[in-house]
Order: structure tokens, then C-alpha cells, then sequence
């Protein structure tokens, strides 16, 4: 009998670990922080999600003080669209925008009223996305504005340049659901914009690490901390060439804390008018950067371990764009060996 005890209390601990994880790694356990960095740069390559008011509004950044959650008008959310998409094109995880600069969450917060489930679509976006890369094979990491335009203290619509705000319980308890509520994240990306919230970027590192403490966490500018290098709008190159980015030079060049680097710009080419992270407009909706330019990007990455984001936004449907699915699907044919 108590050898059939010991059994089952393995068993049941194994099962919790694939169930809550969804892989055999417990992820409230630290490991070496080198071993951790060689798991992110196996993921190589993955899809970055943008989708907020932005999608709606036709440009980058909305302002936001005169809009509720129901300014957020998608009438649909294809999640198991987005993760079967990534898998065929040979990624390995998702990048989805948590919460932009305008404040909108999209997650079930407790934080505040402007969160998805008090939108039209009236769906924890962020569950649904976690059942969808499981069910698919695909791992989660999310983008995150430190401050936003609702705090004190900050310029509506305006960088940081024009006004900190700063708001440092909320911002702690908007990332104490992320990192309790959704499983594990591989990694935070961490958009300097609108300031720091008023939580420095080491503070920020150390209370997602009382959660997650395999999880990187990288900014895009502003003070250097964490083990995760951002290359907005860059490309690929060894850690500590400051040529591969285009906001964070001086951190990319000095600091020396990076073990990891991760570099990203959106799938639309240059265009006039609308926006270029966000889902754009429809005049542009054939507009899409060639596979052949992604692949390549996609072998720097691999060449110097890096990992790479291709940015999409879905429509106003919460589908990808048809002609960013070719362009990804054309980019998965070329990684597999099935066309030349």
C-alpha cells in the first residue's frame, strides 16, 4: 500500500506540471539562468501580436481619455487561427501585446474598466490565446507598456518626453495576473514608451521573478536591466552590436548582462497613412513584406542565436490577414526543407 501511495503522489505531481505548464519543466522552480537562455533561443522564431484600440483607430498610438473599453470593436478572436498559422510557419511561440500604451487590457484585469471583457467581444483574450498554444504546441510570451496614458502624470497620446506617468501598485498588480493566471511566459517585452510607471526596470525584473523566475525580461529602451536584449525595428547580430538596433544602442553596446537577443519589425513595408504594428488599413491589406526577405531574417537569427519576431495585426475580425497567412506559410515551406 505505500508503495501504491508513492506511486500516485508522483503521478498526480507529473500530471499537474504538463497540465499547468504544458510541458515537463516546472517553471516556479529557478534554473540556471544560461540553461534558461539556450530554451528561448531554441524557440528561433515566432509571431509578435498587435491588437488594441490602434486596430480601430488607423494609427500607432491612440489617445485614450475619451474612450471606454467599447472602442475596442472586433467582433471576433481566431486565437486557434493564430497558433496553427505559427506552428505551419515554424515558430515556436507568441509575442501578444498584454496592454498598449492607451491603457486597454487584454485580459480579465481587476485593475481597471478599460479590459477586454468589458468590450463588445466580451472574452479574456489572453485565456483564450493559452488554450490555443497549447493545443497547438506553441509558447506564450507577452508585450507589456510599463506606464500608460491613464496614470498621473502622463500626456495623452504623447511619449514620455511629454509626461511620466506613474502609477507603480497598478502596474505591480497588472503583472502579478499575468504571471499567476496564464501559465508560464517565456518572456516580457517590455515597451519603454510612456516611462517606467513609476517602478525602475530592475524593480520590475525582480517582482516578475518572485512569479516567474525563468522568465527574461527585456525593455526596449530606457534604464538596461534584465537578461533579454530588444532590437525594435533591428535585425541580427551577435549580443553587443549596437548596429542591429534602432532605439537601444547605448544598452546593446554596454551593457553586459545579456544572455539572450530578440529582435522584431512589422510584416507591412513602408506605406502612407494608418498604422504599421497595428492591423493598418484595408487599402493596404495586400501590402506584405516578401517571404524570401523573412527567411533570411530568420537564418541571421539561427546564425547568432538569436530569436525573431515577425509582427502581424489582426483585423477587425481577430483574424490574420490573408496575405500575411501566404506570407507566413510560404516562410514555414522554406524552414521545413519543402521549397527551395
Amino acid at each position: 500500500m505505500m508503495v501504491k501511495k508513492k506511486l500516485i503522489i508522483v503521478f498526480i505531481g507529473i500530471l499537474l506540471i504538463v497540465q499547468v505548464n504544458g510541458q515537463s519543466v516546472d517553471y516556479t522552480i529557478k534554473i540556471d539562468d544560461n540553461l534558461r537562455a539556450e530554451q528561448i533561443k531554441d524557440m528561433k522564431f515566432g509571431m509578435f501580436i498587435c491588437w488594441s484600440f490602434s486596430t480601430f483607430y488607423g494609427s500607432e498610438w491612440t489617445p485614450t481619455l475619451d474612450k471606454d473599453a467599447t472602442y475596442f470593436k472586433a467582433t471576433g478572436c481566431v486565437t486557434d487561427q493564430w497558433c496553427k498559422v505559427a506552428r505551419d510557419a515554424g515558430m515556436g511561440y507568441i509575442l501578444f501585446l498584454s496592454k498598449h500604451h492607451d491603457g486597454f487590457c487584454l485580459w480579465d484585469t481587476k485593475t481597471t474598466d478599460k479590459k477586454v471583457t468589458n468590450s463588445p467581444l466580451g472574452i479574456d483574450v489572453i485565456a483564450k490565446l493559452r488554450k490555443s498554444c497549447d493545443k497547438y504546441g506553441i509558447k506564450l510570451a507577452l508585450y507589456f507598456s510599463e506606464g500608460d496614458w491613464n496614470w498621473p502624470g502622463a500626456a495623452d497620446g504623447k511619449g514620455w518626453g511629454a509626461g511620466v506617468g506613474k502609477n507603480p501598485d497598478m502596474k505591480k498588480a497588472q503583472l502579478e495576473e499575468l504571471c499567476t493566471q496564464y501559465g508560464p511566459i517565456e518572456f516580457f517585452w517590455m515597451d519603454h514608451a510612456v516611462g517606467d510607471g513609476g517602478l525602475s526596470h530592475k524593480e520590475t525584473v525582480e517582482f516578475i521573478h518572485q512569479f516567474q523566475p525563468n522568465c527574461f525580461v527585456g525593455f526596449n529602451h530606457g534604464e538596461a536591466e534584465g537578461r533579454l536584449s530588444l532590437r525594435e525595428r533591428g535585425k541580427p547580430g551577435e549580443i553587443g552590436d549596437a548596429s542591429t538596433t534602432k532605439y537601444n544602442k547605448d544598452a546593446e553596446a554596454n551593457y553586459k548582462e545579456y544572455l539572450v537577443a530578440e529582435f522584431t519589425y512589422p510584416i507591412l513595408p513602408k506605406h502612407e497613412g494608418g498604422a504599421d504594428w497595428f492591423y493598418s488599413l484595408p487599402k493596404h491589406d495586400n501590402l506584405c513584406k516578401s517571404p524570401e526577405d523573412l527567411y533570411k531574417d530568420y537564418l541571421g537569427a539561427v546564425k547568432y542565436r538569436n530569436i525573431f519576431s515577425i509582427d502581424v495585426g489582426p483585423d477587425y475580425e481577430g483574424k490574420i490577414r490573408d496575405i500575411d497567412v501566404k506570407t507566413l506559410l510560404k516562410v514555414g515551406k522554406y524552414i521545413s526543407g519543402d521549397e527551395n
